[in-house]
């Protein structure tokens, strides 16, 4: 069962033809760049992580068939790369794993076999760790008890190489005794659901139900389904998901029912540069996939389709995002066991959650006297810090509520939002943060002043292992952006607005020069953890005076 669904043997990309699911297991070798493309393009090889793999051995094949006499026409196999990046548009990892390893096309074709092989090994073993910490999420929100769950399409062995993503989770959560039932969505209209999950719980052998896509919501309202867990083709800079079509309307039920919604997916799969999800381009496809299946007409001759083959999942609608490298935006430590969110929580408890962590940073020294400010979103406005006020005696009280899209007041207690409101709002109109944290810690403070410039710069962080607290794209490295100080301090927000919207991988955090540090994430825990960690590192590089330390190849 742990054996690869995808190999290669003697120029041959051999795999499961999933098209001739579940009634045969139908091996498919492929040697062409046509066969490559039809593979992806008729679904005989689908999921996000397996077509990226599959494009990158399409590389390989390309280069085999463009060498004449021990030459390699590079311009042949560039164009023939392009060709397999287009055949679906929306999975992102398809034209990731295309150019990683055309990425080595100098060194000929042993280089990027070598380099498709690599992603064909590095696929389980990313697999099997985002699946692990998955499940250790699942348990957490759902405590030590047997689980109910229930997922769309298929993201096991079939639509990655190995394991799986969450399926992968699920699978983990069998093997420790703590899964109930798995829900399997039939998955319209191509019933990746009935055909490949049930397919492959059975051979796990997880107890599981198949049931219509239209059953899933219902199933939640009576409490059959204690989570949700899917996979993803495309996450945006914005946490916006893109997966098969349907995964839209059960998050929608998840957040409705107070259930967990968590999408498992390699960190390949997240583009930071797509801003939103409203960019992604979301493929259409035939219309005889609707009006029938398995050559049976099941609609009149000529009715028209609407057949998407994916729907974007907006970022307040995920309770969590995990990959290989465990859980990215937490969302899930700002709900409560009910479902509520710190965007939907009251005014009076986002207060008290504010004034609680305020005299803690300030206890800490990173809000003396009156400076500092903190707020959480609600939707279309934030509460945050009023001015003028010690952050050591912050009450529940001492808070104003404002608009996001202008900074202004929205209530009638009459105090004034903190004077960096502006700064604030300028993240909440660009990311998809619920909670922001604006502080002076010394370390990070002093490194802001030694790094600025006349304008926008950026100062580089690499090999410290606080950089994974950060948000970071990367583990190992990280670009923080350093904005000068104005004395109008609308103006800084003007400034990290402006630059946030042209540069969607930025990462949650940055210096202001002689004006502190702001953080920001999906929680107040989260803001807070991420300004921790700054100041952290920057102690170090101001004890080591190295900001840049050298990392190995992994």
């Amino acid at each position: 069962m742990d054996q690869s669904s995808i190999t290669w043997a003697d120029g041959a990309l051999v795999t499961i033809d999933q098209r001739a699911l579940p009634h045969e297991v139908r091996e498919l070798r492929i040697t062409t760049v046509d066969e490559v493309i039809d593979a992806i393009k008729t679904l005989a090889v689908r999921g996000a992580p397996a077509i990226g793999v599959c494009g990158a051995f399409g590389v390989v094949i390309a280069a085999r068939a463009a060498t004449t006499d021990g030459v390699l026409d590079t311009a042949r196999v560039q164009a023939e790369a392009a060709r397999i990046a287009d055949a679906r548009p929306t999975a992102v990892n398809l034209a990731w794993g295309v150019q990683r390893t055309l990425a080595k096309l100098s060194g000929g074709v042993p280089a990027l076999e070598a380099e498709a092989l690599e992603l064909l090994a590095e696929d389980g073993r990313v697999n099997l760790a985002a699946a692990t910490a998955a499940a250790d999420l699942i348990q957490r929100l759902c405590g030590d008890r047997p689980l109910r769950l229930l997922t769309h399409c298929n993201t096991g062995r079939l639509a990655t190489t190995a394991w799986g993503t969450a399926i992968g989770a699920l699978r983990v959560l069998h093997e420790r005794g703590a899964l109930a039932e798995v829900i399997v969505d039939e998955t319209r209209p191509l019933l990746q659901g009935a055909r490949l999950t049930a397919w492959e719980m059975a051979e796990a052998g997880i107890p599981h139900r198949l049931t219509i896509d239209s059953a899933a919501a219902w199933a939640m309202a009576i409490e059959q389904v204690d989570a949700v867990v899917v996979g993803a083709d495309r996450i945006t800079a914005d946490g916006a998901v893109a997966n098969k079509i349907g995964t839209y309307m059960l998050a929608i039920a998840a957040a409705h029912h107070g259930i967990p919604f968590i999408v498992v997916a390699p960190e390949s799969t997240r583009d930071i540069s797509t801003a939103r999800g409203s960019d992604i381009v979301v493929e259409q496809r035939a219309a005889a996939e609707v009006t029938g299946f398995g050559g049976v007409a099941t609609a009149p001759e000529g009715t028209a389709t609407f057949n998407p083959a994916f729907d974007v999942t907006p970022a307040e609608l995920v309770t969590a995002v995990v990959t290989e490298f465990g859980v990215l935006e937490d969302a899930a430590a700002a709900r409560t066991s009910a479902g509520t969110t710190t965007a939907t929580a009251s005014a009076s408890t986002a207060g008290a959650e504010i004034a609680e962590i305020a005299r803690g940073l300030y206890a800490s020294g990173w809000m003396p006297g009156t400076a500092g400010n903190i707020s959480v979103r609600q939707g279309d406005t934030a509460v945050i810090t009023a001015s003028g006020l010690s952050k050591g005696e912050l009450t529940v009280a001492d808070t104003v509520t404002v608009a996001v899209v202008d900074s202004k007041p929205v209530d009638a207690s009459g105090r004034k939002p903190s004077a960096e409101t502006t700064i604030h709002t300028a993240v909440y109109r660009t990311r998809g943060a619920d909670a922001v944290v604006h502080v002076h810690p010394p370390h990070a403070t002093a490194v802001a002043i030694k790094t600025a410039g006349s304008g926008v710069t950026t100062t580089r962080f690499t090999g410290y292992e606080l950089i994974k607290g950060l948000g970071s794209a990367r583990p190992d490295l990280i670009d923080i952006p350093v904005f000068p100080n104005h004395a109008d301090v609308p103006q800084i927000g003007a400034d990290i607005e402006k630059y946030l919207t042209e540069h969607p991988e930025a990462p949650p955090v940055l210096f202001i020069a002689g004006h502190g540090i702001t953080t920001w994430g999906a929680s107040l825990a989260q803001a807070r953890d991420r300004a921790e960690c700054l100041e952290a590192m920057c102690e170090l590089t101001t004890l080591t005076g190295q900001r840049e330390i050298a990392v190995g190849d992994n």
